[in-house]
């Protein structure tokens, strides 16, 4: 899928990544439904019952905001299971990224 240059900003700082992410999060998951305050390192698959549906979500996300493609393999808990690790996934992937 090709991203619209002006959708797409290279190099984004982590806390500017986790902070789409977040506003991803509450605005998609139960957290929304909950008035839940979800910290940067709460585990999602510990907090909340979250599916199949919601990780499809979140990847595609991932890959249509930042430019990011995410291998099959990459589809993990290490990689989706956070805020903090959403974060550190996209910025790792992103060569310009700034902390």
């Amino acid at each position: 899928m090709l991203i619209p240059q002006q959708e797409f900003t290279p190099g984004v700082s982590e806390s500017g990544i986790l902070s789409r992410i977040r506003t991803f999060v509450q605005q998609n998951s139960v957290y929304s439904q909950q008035e839940f305050v979800l910290a940067e390192d709460d585990r999602f698959f510990e907090k909340a019952a979250v599916n199949s549906k919601y990780v499809k979500a979140m990847v595609g996300f991932v890959e249509d905001e930042f430019g990011v493609l995410m291998s099959p393999s990459e589809i993990s808990e290490e990689n989706l299971g956070s805020l903090r690790a959403v974060a550190r996934f996209v910025a790792s992937k992103q060569p310009f990224a700034v902390g």
